[in-house]
């Protein structure tokens, strides 16, 4: 994999008025420990109470905290790690989410175990472990409940968690069952909803209280992938594999604007603090992104090389950077976000 080392902004826009390009910005690779042979990267997230990029690191046995500003990183063992990467991202802890209320402390999937691994970021260790029924995919947290819930596609369901007050011990709570799915997870604290996507052509959601399933819907996509919540404007978006993102408002449950991405569309991520739509495109190795106006509109702002299978993207609001698993050579790309905000 050769990682380029400048940003590349397109100015081609969707409604196909020229818009003025800022600067371009460097893109700054981030090597991972015992990355050089490559990490399979699934699900890169922000901690907003920790301020830090949540880097799960596969095969290399790691969970990898980066402070955004310097780059410094914790790295977290004790997770199952092979000795060599074959492609993919089946193996180690692939996915993982802060425990709000809980200052330091991080859930992650381990897939080699099939276990639920809560970690101690601040003293850098696990503090518990808990069996999982199935291979899981993606962790997510809902706050204010303590609860985590675990995505295990291959037995179409969500394991659902709560850790105790100390954050020192994790408790099966609920199984809640998810036909043709569940791909990607969100959760939605102010609708006290959560949102998943089938693998084809619907995204769903849950009662985060009564943990049933409410209502599905059409998402424009053919093949839905990726899932992001803009929570304070009910907008829900879907990355779809076949190369476009799309937007569904969710008062109305309609497909309100779709636009064209990048090649082998999976994880897509939102910045809230400046109304952007991060779409990586592991196909086309490039970075896609949109800003969302108020009425849901997406507009291409520009894009940024990436790597070969890079898929994955998570956003810090205070440097204004968007974080990017590049796998062939176990680095995270650090790309800079240079254009103006999207709200109104």
């Amino acid at each position: 994999m050769q990682v380029v080392q400048t940003l590349v902004l397109c100015a081609a826009m969707i409604s196909a008025v020229p818009a003025a390009v800022p600067p371009s910005a460097p893109t700054e690779s981030i090597a991972l420990p015992d990355g050089a042979r490559g990490i399979g990267f699934d699900d890169v997230q922000y901690g907003p109470g920790l301020k830090r990029i949540l880097v799960p690191a596969g095969r290399t046995g790691r969970l990898v905290v980066i402070e955004p500003a310097t780059k410094a990183m914790t790295s977290i063992g004790g997770f199952s790690s092979t000795t060599s990467f074959k492609g993919g991202h089946g193996e180690g802890t692939t996915s993982a989410a802060e425990l709000d209320g809980a200052a330091g402390l991080v859930v992650a999937i381990d897939r080699g175990s099939r276990t639920l691994k809560l970690a101690d970021v601040k003293r850098s260790a696990i503090v518990a472990s808990v069996k999982l029924a199935a291979a899981p995919d993606y962790v997510r947290v809902v706050p204010g409940t303590r609860e985590v819930w675990v995505t295990e596609p291959s037995r179409k369901k969500i394991e659902v968690f709560r850790s105790d007050a100390a954050g020192t011990r994790l408790s099966h709570v609920t199984d809640i069952a998810v036909p043709d799915g569940p791909e990607s997870l969100v959760i939605d604290a102010v609708r006290r909803r959560a949102y998943s996507h089938t693998w084809t052509d619907q995204s769903f959601a849950i009662d985060l209280d009564g943990h049933k399933l409410l209502s599905a819907w059409p998402n424009g996509c053919r093949q839905s992938r990726g899932i992001a919540l803009d929570e304070k404007r009910g907008f829900l978006f879907a990355g779809c594999a076949e190369g476009k993102a799309t937007l569904v408002d969710l008062r109305t449950l309609k497909v309100v604007s779709a636009a064209d991405a990048g090649a082998d569309i999976d994880s897509v991520a939102f910045g809230a603090a400046l109304g952007h739509l991060y779409v990586p495109g592991g196909g086309s190795a490039d970075l896609s992104i949109f800003g969302v106006s108020s009425a849901g509109r997406l507009t291409l702002l520009g894009r940024a090389t990436t790597a070969a299978d890079a898929h994955t993207a998570a956003f810090d609001p205070f440097t204004r950077t968007v974080f990017v698993g590049a796998p062939a050579h176990g680095a995270v790309l650090a790309i800079h976000d240079p254009f103006s905000s999207s709200l109104e």
